[in-house]
């Protein structure tokens, strides 16, 4: 691992340590955790990060997703 340093306002700080605390890690865990989870994907589409996030209202919607996407279907 790379040590590195960051600065958090008291406010950030308080918040980051009781989240640390709740979740049983330490405030350096918190933290790599939610940079993993801000960071794109290796290994996906950006897109992917939002599937499954979106409601069309119709309950087909997964047998037209083509039509739902792209407005046709080939």
């Amino acid at each position: 691992m790379i040590r590195t340093q960051i600065s958090l306002d008291a406010g950030e700080y308080a918040l980051v340590k009781c989240e640390a605390k709740a979740l049983g890690i330490s405030v350096a865990e918190f933290v790599r955790r939610a940079i993993r989870h801000g960071l794109p994907a290796r290994s996906q589409a950006p897109w992917m990060r939002y599937a499954g996030l979106v409601e069309s209202g119709n309950s087909r919607s997964s047998q037209t997703v083509d039509e739902v996407v792209y407005g046709s279907k080939d």
